[in-house]
């Protein structure tokens, strides 16, 4: 595979791709660095906000979420990248300490977010995990948060079955990938391990493509690794990059596949940078927050 950066932009922690298909536009964020990104074309717009970042999605109502650490806020998209206005939408976790990490909107365009204690210092620099504060929340549209899950490390994946009846979420800090089954009522099932640890590094975000296979970005792995329903490594993607982050089907098709990653201590040239590959499978669509 062939493989490009979108743009010349690195960051700090890269993370949170999601492909918005009907303004065909890329949004990630960088955590560390307090920074949300749209791209749309070769237009690059970058929101400076005032605390770090893990999530990027646009609303149906024609805004975007931001997962900041004090809550999930409205960022208004006409505000100017220096000057972001934002709106407070909920407060899902209020334990003190944590911050949000990942998050993703279901096919009812909820979002669902996992938080875990804050491991970023004032200068966006690693902070050991030293206790499983972390949750997971569904968030409706109008506000309403819904707590799922408790005692999490470092939240990672979430990603649904064709059928709604399965989410595959993992905690970096087992190195597991977990399938939860959803019960009519929405309440999740007791975890069970779907793919466990591996050699190449631990699990970061992740992209479901046509075929429900898992394509799952393997922090300090160098790679992505292509999962099979049942949770056998189908193919191994080598990258550029040291540290991946997570990933996204986009384009036109939802064949191009773009990779977020992270700066790391082996000062790789493309590290921190969005990539790009194109592979034959196409993926599945990205949800708008609801509200």
């Amino acid at each position: 595979m062939s493989w490009t950066a979108v743009t010349a932009h690195r960051a700090q922690l890269g993370e949170g791709p999601f492909w918005d298909a009907p303004g065909q536009a890329l949004y990630w964020v960088d955590i560390a660095g307090k920074q949300a990104l749209r791209m749309t074309g070769s237009d690059l717009r970058v929101w400076q906000l005032p605390e770090p970042v893990s999530a990027f999605i646009p609303c149906a109502s024609g805004d975007a979420l931001v997962t900041l650490s004090s809550g999930v806020y409205r960022l208004d998209l006409s505000s100017a990248p220096h000057a972001p206005r934002l709106t407070l939408l909920c407060v899902a976790d209020p334990q003190p300490g944590n911050r949000a990490n990942e998050a993703r909107c279901d096919a009812q365009g909820r979002l669902w977010l996992g938080t875990m204690q804050n491991n970023l210092g004032e200068q966006g620099e690693d902070l050991p995990v030293r206790r499983r504060s972390g949750g997971l929340f569904r968030i409706d549209a109008d506000a309403r948060v819904t707590p799922l899950a408790r005692g999490l490390g470092i939240p990672n994946t979430l990603l649904w079955s064709e059928d709604a009846t399965q989410l595959y979420f993992g905690d970096s800090l087992d190195g597991t990938l977990y399938r939860y089954s959803i019960a009519a009522d929405g309440q999740l099932g007791p975890p069970r391990e779907w793919f466990g640890p591996h050699p190449r590094g631990v699990p970061d975000g992740s992209a479901m493509d046509a075929e429900g296979y898992l394509w799952n970005a393997r922090w300090d792995g160098g790679c992505l690794l292509r999962l099979a329903p049942n949770g056998e490594v189908d193919r191994v993607i080598e990258l550029p990059v040291s540290r991946p982050t997570s990933c996204v089907f986009g384009g036109e098709d939802l064949r191009t596949l773009y990779i977020t990653s992270a700066a790391s201590p082996l000062n790789h040239p493309l590290d921190g940078a969005v990539l790009a590959i194109e592979v034959e499978t196409p993926g599945t669509l990205c949800q708008r927050f609801a509200g």
